[in-house]
């Protein structure tokens, strides 16, 4: 009787921790682990009643469509999670946020177009992540930022046609990573890609090559084969434009600069300016070829050729004015710090305050005068009025206002 007593005991204290949905076999591994085996079941969503203390959860080729926030609740410690081969569509934010001890993840085969990234957030611990052959069309940057761990990552077959710069950063542990039979754009968005692959220990090559599918020149040509000279990172150079020998003013002048910019494709220009008082950006040119100007509470005339022209320039227009040229390789920037002075000899004024500043010109800037690449820094442009009797001296004359420029070699950031 007491031996019989004894086997009930054990039997109470031990069925909760072997508790197994009908559809499922469980069973304690010889490590501890406990399996619940649930695939090829035709099952149409995670089933209830697993035990909580499952590791390893197997439920592959089913048909489960669907994922909700809760659907792991009951499995908290499971390591191991097998979900390939079903018809997952759509995956609920916090289907995964719990299953902080997760280790392995399969999701390949499926027909998911979205993933909740920021699930993975939780998932530190993450060694193997499978995604292959569903339907993504496109990943967070910083997707898989805080998966220290991961050591596989299989993203192929696909409908990736992009990835942003830096996707696989901060991964210290990643040696492989499938990418093959995705129809990637290499347009120089991907440029990135072909240099990180030459610069890593990751195995890229295993199962297929990575190829481009558009444009039309490099289509089955492999990603880490596009030509160098295709992609080429911006320059720029900002130069300053004037006519002094002809110009006149009374009570207003017009700073004109100009920004010439060089990579491959053509680079954007974008300006910035910083002022006391306010920050503009500007991101394309405001004056259409008939010289009419786009409305704008702005006053700042900007044109396609990289011209930038500031009317009834003041005071209040003193600030950090600002090229940028863009393409899809990267961003590079000229920047110029422009000051109105007042003073008939700014040049005496300029160096009595500031004893490294160097006078170049006597204050004269002829038309095509370049901002000095050489240093790093802004280069600072003084604009001033210098009052002058009439060419014939003749008494009573209006007095005529002439544009000056001093520059400072400080050089200018490229």
């Amino acid at each position: 009787m007491r031996p019989l007593l004894c086997c009930l005991g054990l039997a109470m204290l031990l069925g909760p921790c072997l508790a197994c949905p009908t559809a499922c076999s469980c069973s304690t591994k010889k490590n501890g682990r406990l399996l619940a085996e649930c695939a090829y079941k035709d099952l149409q969503e995670v089933p209830k009643g697993l035990s909580s203390n499952v590791t390893i959860l197997t439920l592959s080729a089913n048909r489960i469509s669907r994922l909700g926030q809760a659907s792991f609740a009951e499995v908290p410690e499971v390591q191991s999670l097998w979900l390939g081969y079903n018809q997952i569509a759509a995956v609920e934010p916090g289907a995964f946020a719990s299953l902080v001890h997760l280790k392995n993840l399969d999701l390949s085969h499926n027909k998911m177009t979205d993933f909740p990234w920021q699930d993975l957030g939780n998932l530190s611990g993450l060694q193997i992540l499978k995604m292959n052959n569903n339907r993504l069309a496109g990943l967070p940057r910083d997707a898989f930022r805080s998966l220290k761990d991961l050591r596989s990552l299989w993203l192929n077959d696909n409908e990736l046609t992009t990835l942003a710069e830096g996707t696989f950063d901060n991964l210290p542990s990643l040696s492989q990573l499938q990418l093959f039979n995705n129809p990637f754009n290499c347009s120089c968005k991907v440029f990135w890609l072909k240099k990180w692959a030459e610069n890593t220990s990751v195995s890229l090559t295993k199962g297929g090559s990575t190829l481009c599918a558009a444009p039309g020149r490099l289509k089955g040509r492999a990603v880490t084969d596009i030509p160098d000279h295709y992609c080429v990172a911006p320059s720029a150079q900002l130069t300053y434009l004037s006519n002094l020998d002809n110009a006149v003013t009374y009570d207003s002048l017009t700073l004109t600069l100009h920004c010439s910019v060089a990579g491959s494709p053509p680079p954007e220009i974008r300006w910035k300016i910083q002022t006391s008082a306010r920050r503009v950006e500007i991101s394309g040119p405001n004056v259409a070829r008939d010289g009419s100007v786009k409305q704008s509470p702005e006053r700042f005339l900007v044109f396609k050729n990289g011209t930038m022209a500031i009317p009834k320039f003041g005071k209040e227009d003193e600030g950090i004015y600002t090229c940028l040229a863009v393409n899809d390789v990267g961003t590079r920037d000229v920047s110029v710090n422009v000051a109105l002075a007042g003073s008939e000899n700014p040049a005496e004024d300029l160096l009595r305050d500031d004893p490294q500043a160097s006078h170049l010109g006597g204050g004269r800037c002829y038309k095509g005068d370049e901002m000095d690449p050489s240093g790093a820094g802004e280069k600072l442009v003084i604009v001033y009025h210098m009052p002058r009797g009439s060419k014939s001296g003749a008494e009573g004359a209006v007095p005529q206002l002439r544009l000056g420029i001093l520059l400072l070699a400080l050089g200018v950031a490229l």
